[in-house]
């Protein structure tokens, strides 16, 4: 795990919601899904907005799709690929996220 980087604890999330994380220079959106405990990580960087909020989206699923919507614009990105759903020319970056105990760990 030596490309794996801490960027927060567990406890720093809250289920549904997004935290943002500061990892090698990049701001990145971590979110804890309510229905799963699963973790997601994708750039925090709303290439609508053009500024750094989609940590503070909110989570939505339509089918087996999980995404957050930009608390700007609405659009919606799938945490698993980065792909927005309302334009799929665009897309945000995903970062692998994993869990050692209570820490969150990030790599590209």
């Amino acid at each position: 795990m030596s490309n794996w980087k801490t960027v927060c604890k567990l406890a720093d999330l809250s289920p549904g919601t997004g935290v943002c994380a500061l990892h090698e220079g990049e701001q990145v959106a971590i979110f804890l899904s309510a229905q799963n405990d699963q973790l997601y990580a994708v750039s925090n960087f709303d290439p609508f907005g053009e500024a750094n909020v989609l940590s503070r989206g909110l989570m939505g699923s339509a089918g087996d799709e999980i995404y957050v919507a930009s608390p700007l614009y609405k659009q919606h990105f799938d945490l698993l690929t980065g792909e927005c759903t309302d334009d799929n020319d665009v897309a945000v970056p995903v970062y692998k996220v994993e869990l050692a105990s209570d820490q969150v760990l990030l790599t590209l």
